[in-house]
């Protein structure tokens, strides 16, 4: 899965909606690939008949994540993201949030991880004002990539356990 552009994914979003397609949009860092984001990624991509994923950039995370991260630059963040089931496109965007892609994209379905709940997603109003949704999905918040951090650095000396 290529990493596309936005001006090439409005042009792809446009060709699958004159076939009739229904989009789903969701975003994150994805920096240190983990069970979870396959998860959240896995269940937004059955929210619709395409999904597309949008992934901070480097700058982005920067402002958002602190000193030290990214781990993973952008290129390999998406990329990986790209290789999962269930992703059609990805894009990388600089904002801090996606409220301008939302806007532009005006997908039908924005996913938000459970983190959030319907009301409590920042750019909830910016999707219905176009006439979308917003669903929550995903397992619970279980995993982090700070917390992953954290072990592989020697700061949690047992494992999560594992669920059933």
């Amino acid at each position: 899965m290529p990493v596309l552009s936005l001006s090439d994914l409005e042009d792809a979003l446009a060709a699958d909606r004159a076939a009739g397609r229904t989009i789903a949009f969701a975003n994150g860092v994805f920096d240190l690939l983990h069970v979870g984001h396959v998860r959240y990624v896995q269940a937004a991509s059955a929210e619709a008949d395409r999904l597309v994923v949008a992934v901070n950039s480097d700058a982005s995370v920067r402002r958002l994540k602190g000193a030290g991260r990214p781990i993973l630059d952008e290129h390999a963040r998406a990329e990986m993201v790209g290789a999962l089931r269930g992703v059609h496109y990805v894009v990388i965007f600089g904002d801090d949030t996606v409220a301008a892609l939302l806007t532009r994209l005006t997908p039908d379905v924005h996913c938000k991880g459970t983190d959030y709940t319907v009301d409590s997603v920042p750019e909830r109003a910016i999707v219905l004002a176009y006439g979308g949704r917003t669903a929550i999905v995903g397992d619970p918040k279980d995993h982090s990539t700070r917390d992953l951090l954290a072990r592989l650095a020697g700061g949690a000396a047992d494992p999560p356990v594992p669920r059933p």
